[in-house]
Formats: structure tokens, sequence, C-alpha cells
């Protein structure tokens, strides 16, 4: 049996913070706003997991109101995500994602994040696709302002 799950998030870019993207720190400017480290692809593939099996979102099991996820590397919400997967019996099969983000240029560290995830979710690198694009200068990603990421993953019963 097979369950398909889709995940989306979105956080604001400002001063000050560091910018976290699949796992991997990213040389930038600004950098992610959030309760947790902001990792928007991590929030994204968190989504999409808990969606696939009907668990619910990333705030009802890590809420912005909880202080013990103040901060929190969302390398380790991943591997709580990863611990309910096993739980109901499945496994991840792969994984498809989408960042979108003006700057910095992030397909030099897709290698790096591919590595991270896989590690995280017991599948190859090659079982994980990473792909980038900006938003045409249109927008608050445009601006700068904030980056967006996509996940799809799919999840087959052991």
């Amino acid at each position: 049996m097979y369950r398909i799950g889709f995940g989306f998030d979105v956080h604001q870019l400002v001063q000050g913070r560091e910018l976290w993207l699949g796992g991997v720190k990213i040389p930038a400017e600004k950098g992610a706003l959030g309760h947790s480290d902001a990792d928007v692809l991590l929030h994204a593939i968190c989504d999409a997991m808990l969606g696939a099996l009907a668990l619910g979102d990333i705030g009802k099991h890590f809420p912005d109101t909880d202080s013990k996820f103040k901060n929190i590397d969302s390398k380790l919400l991943l591997q709580h995500v990863m611990q309910l997967i096993s739980q109901k019996g499945y496994k991840v099969v792969n994984i498809d994602s989408s960042l979108c983000i003006e700057k910095p240029k992030i397909m030099p560290y897709a290698e790096a994040m591919r590595t991270v995830i896989a590690g995280l979710c017991n599948i190859t690198i090659d079982d994980i696709s990473i792909k980038a694009t900006t938003n045409e200068k249109m927008g608050f990603i445009g601006r700068e302002e904030g980056a967006t990421a996509y996940a799809v993953v799919l999840l087959q019963k052991q």
C-alpha cells in the first residue's frame, strides 16, 4: 500500500537570523524567521509525510506556543516525524521538493541537503529531488522578504 503526501511551508526572511534549508546552513544576508530554526524545506517535507498518513500538520505536533521547540533544529522535527511513520508501519520511497527563494542561489547546496535528508529518512540521495527557483522578482519572494518550499512524499507500507 502506498500513501502520497503534499507539504508547503513559508517563512519570512529577516536580518540577524541564520538561513537553514534542508538541514544545511546556507551563507546569506537574511535568514528565516520562525519559532524553530525555520527550515522551510524540512518543514514542507514533514508536512508532506504527516499528511500522507493523515496525522495532521507540523503545527499540531510542534506548536509554536511550546517553548521546548524554540529555536529547535528542524532535523530533530524530521526525526520525530520519521518515528511516527515507522510506528504506522511505513517507510519513505521518495521525496520531490521545490524551494522558491530569490537569493542566495540554492543549487550549489542541493547535494549537501540531499545527503542530510537521505540520512534522516533512511533512503538514498537518488530518492530525493530538490529543485530551486526564484519568483522573478515578483511578490514577497521577489522582494527577498520570504521563502517557500513545496514537497511531495511517497510512503510505502512495510
